[in-house]
């Protein structure tokens, strides 16, 4: 018996259930941050902004789990944010929360690009928007970004 291998062979199949299993908890994530973010947003229709107070409070008594009021707003933040930009589930939603104070649409796409490309973690993703990587480049790149990401985004 080769017990390397043997070895070898047990912490890459665990390495890969891991990355399935982060695949699929993110994954879980967006789309949960997504539906309650909706309901938030119609509940605000009707109820007005005041209802996130609310909610934050029963939720965070009922669940034992702190559902504070800037947590229930950024995820009505990010629904409305999927609402005009694409969403990946190779980000995660820490990293689209990075992305909702910037305004260009054409910035957040480069960022959303650039993480995929790169696998970029958050921290890596602050650096470059705290460095203004978008707006260094020069308007061709800029150009060239646009239609990549399209594609990228499409895919």
């Amino acid at each position: 018996m080769n017990y390397y291998n043997e070895i070898k062979n047990e912490l890459i199949n665990n390495e890969v259930y891991k990355k399935v299993k982060d695949y699929s908890k993110n994954r879980s994530d967006l789309k949960t941050y997504y539906n309650v973010g909706k309901l938030l947003f119609d509940a605000g229709k009707h109820y007005g902004e005041k209802i996130i107070n609310e909610y934050s409070k029963k939720l965070s008594e009922e669940l034992g789990i702190n559902y504070s009021i800037t947590s229930l707003k950024y995820m009505r933040q990010f629904y409305n944010f999927s609402k005009s930009h694409s969403v990946s589930d190779r980000l995660t939603y820490t990293h689209y929360k990075m992305l909702f104070s910037i305004k260009d649409r054409d910035k957040i796409n480069y960022y959303i690009k650039v993480c995929m490309e790169q696998n970029l973690s958050v921290r890596q993703l602050k650096e470059k928007i705290k460095a203004n990587e978008y707006d260094r480049l020069d308007d061709k790149t800029k150009k060239e970004s646009r239609l990549t990401t399209l594609l990228i985004l499409l895919n």
